[in-house]
């Protein structure tokens, strides 16, 4: 995280240097560091799916939900990292719009949850 924070930092300094006489570069080294910054973070899914495939073993969770739970965290970053781009390139609307499509990319990707747990409730309701 200490790389994360110097990158940024860094990133910020240069871009402010240069906002004032070259303001192209400002947001090229915005966007840079942005990739960087994401390159890095991607090593931490290694864990983060390592330790999904561990609950899944130890409840008996369908491999459906599990794929359809990763998606939607992709697509959440996904998201939020071109939205962000967006907002700070100065395209503050274009911004606001991936964030819609990925809202409702999110929503429709969980159909499938939703209509499995209103059949689980449909089946506890009818059970009687």
């Amino acid at each position: 995280m200490i790389n994360v924070a110097v990158i940024g930092i860094i990133a910020v300094l240069l871009a402010i240097t240069f906002k004032k006489g070259r303001e192209e570069y400002s947001l090229y080294i915005s966007i840079a560091a942005c990739f960087i910054i994401i390159l890095l973070g991607i090593g931490k899914l290694e864990v983060i799916l390592d330790t999904i495939n561990r609950l899944q073993a130890y409840i008996k969770i369908n491999k459906a939900y599990i794929n359809i739970l990763i998606k939607i965290i992709g697509i959440t970053y996904v998201t939020e990292f071109a939205a962000s781009l967006c907002k700070d390139s100065g395209y503050h609307a274009i911004g606001e719009q991936v964030e819609l499509v990925g809202k409702l990319s999110i929503l429709a990707i969980s159909m499938p949850i939703l209509l499995a747990l209103l059949d689980t409730i449909n089946n506890f309701l009818t059970v009687r």
